[in-house]
Formats: structure tokens, C-alpha cells, sequence
């Protein structure tokens, strides 16, 4: 018995018309169409007039429903698996059904269209050519600033996703971690009736979203630039005689974000210099 295939489908990340053709042709002739969330799904396929078989493929069921997809690939239907919006897997489910359906055999195929990370990457007026996706960082503050600080020195432009919720804090955090003056992107809504790009320091930018003066609501992209390679050559001498200034007067870490804003440099290499002295007696 021939196998079916298993399709990837983007789907529009806010404006409807954005769907390919190809895609509303794939969706339309499968057999089923496993989505993250089927209410949400149900509406754009109603839109376009799709009544293929729906069933719901999210991170708490991916594992254990992938071995029922695969069965029926294996018997000769045709599954397309699409995420709320955008591509699968960037940063949504279905990692597990991909792996499970190579594994035995299936043919998978991309249907490609819209995607956070390219658009805002297309309009952002960041290089572009080599990028550091991340996703989501962590929510707690104490894991996200961990995870800043080891992306401090990256050296090509640094994308993320946030919510409108967390957008502030995450703000904050990277002004911390790689300095007030660095320059970032945030790109709201993107494609939506509300779409908003602008391009500043992340100091003015968090300043913009503590003021009120930026809308908090919605989906973020925040693309920030890489760090520029003149940062590994940071004046540790003056950095050393700051840090003796501000030992006595400021804990480690706050002494560390202080000179890292005034000189404009990584926070981690000003807090690791900050250990080897206190190391060294």
C-alpha cells in the first residue's frame, strides 16, 4: 500500500489574503489537518470554505497523538499539520510528528508562506544575513536575565518573541544584560490592522513602553543588534579601576550594570572581570 504524505503548512500570521494558494489547495485535498488549537483553525478554515477532518496536535498530546498520524500516513492518507498562525515548529509544536513520520518512512513536505521571524527580519533595517533566533524567552525574571547574559556577545542580530504582558520586563532585562544604547527593533502586530515598527535604542524604546506612550497589547518580534566586535575589546584597565571605585558601594552585579551602561559593553564581560578580582583577593 502506497503511504500518504505529511504536508507543513503556514498559515497567515494576521492578514487572511496572506495564505498561498498552494496552501488553500493542500488543506482543501488531505485527509485530515492536525492543528494546534482546532477553534482557532476552524475559523480560517471556514473562511476559506475548507471542510477537511480536523484534529487537535499541541504540546501536551504531540507525543502520544504522533503514533495515531503516523498509523494513518501509513495506511495511505494525506495530513497537513498547521500551527495558530505562521510556520509549524518555529517556535510551535510539531517537532514530534515531523521526527516520528521520517522515522517511519513518510514523505514530508513544506507548503511555505508568512513567518514572524522572516518578516520582521525583512523590515527591521538590521543585518539580516546571519541572525540568532531564540523564540520566547523564559518568564521568570532570574532565567531570562541567565539566558541574556550568555547572548550578550553575540555578534549577529538577536531576534525574539514576546507578549504584549511581558514586552516591558523583557525590555528592562536586555537593557541590563547588553546595555541601554544598543540598538533594537520592536515590530507589533505584524501584518495585523495595528502593525507597528520601530527602530531605537533599547533605552528609548523601554522608555516608550514605561511612559505608555507605546502600545503594549498584542504580539512582539524585538530584534536586537549583535554586539560589534569592537566590544571584545573593551578597556579592561578602566573597567578594573571602576569596579575598585564602586566596590565598596555597590553589590557585584549592580556595580557590573552601571559600568556596563556607561561604557556601553556586555554586562558579563564587566561582572566576569568583577569575579576574577574579588578571586584574586
Amino acid at each position: 500500500m502506497k503511504k500518504g504524505q505529511l504536508y507543513i503548512v503556514a498559515t497567515p500570521i494576521g492578514n487572511l489574503a496572506d495564505i498561498s494558494q498552494r496552501a488553500i489547495d493542500t488543506l482543501s485535498s488531505v485527509d485530515l489537518i492536525a492543528a494546534e488549537d482546532t477553534r482557532h483553525s476552524r475559523k480560517l478554515l471556514s473562511s476559506l470554505g475548507i471542510q477537511s477532518q480536523l484534529v487537535s496536535l499541541h504540546d501536551h498530546n504531540e507525543r502520544a497523538r504522533s503514533e495515531t498520524m503516523v498509523g494513518r500516513l501509513e495506511a495511505g492518507e494525506n495530513i497537513a499539520l498547521i500551527s495558530d498562525a505562521g510556520t509549524p515548529m518555529i517556535s510551535d509544536p510539531g517537532y514530534h510528528m515531523v521526527r516520528a513520520a521520517q522515522d517511519a518512512g513518510i514523505k514530508v513536505s513544506p507548503i511555505p508562506g508568512a513567518s514572524a521571524v522572516i518578516s520582521a527580519l525583512s523590515v527591521a533595517g538590521l543585518p539580516a544575513n546571519r541572525f540568532y533566533f531564540y523564540g520566547f524567552l523564559p518568564e521568570k525574571q532570574a532565567a531570562r536575565r541567565a539566558q541574556l547574559e550568555k547572548l550578550a556577545a553575540i555578534e549577529e542580530t538577536l531576534v525574539f518573541y514576546e507578549s504584549g504582558k511581558r514586552v516591558t520586563a523583557c525590555l528592562e532585562d536586555i537593557a541590563g544584560s547588553f546595555g541601554a544604547d544598543r540598538e533594537a527593533v520592536i515590530c507589533r502586530e505584524i501584518t495585523k490592522l495595528h502593525e507597528t515598527i520601530l527602530r531605537d535604542s533599547v533605552g528609548n524604546l523601554l522608555a516608550g513602553m514605561q511612559s505608555g506612550e507605546l502600545e503594549q497589547r498584542g504580539e512582539f518580534v524585538l530584534l536586537v543588534a549583535g554586539a560589534k566586535a569592537a566590544d571584545s575589546d573593551v578597556d579592561m584597565q578602566l573597567v578594573k579601576r571602576l569596579l575598585a571605585e564602586l566596590g565598596d558601594s555597590l553589590p557585584t552585579g549592580q556595580a557590573a550594570s552601571a559600568i556596563s551602561k556607561a561604557l556601553g559593553c556586555p554586562r558579563k564581560v564587566v561582572y566576569q572581570k568583577a569575579l576574577e578580582m574579588k578571586g584574586d583577593g
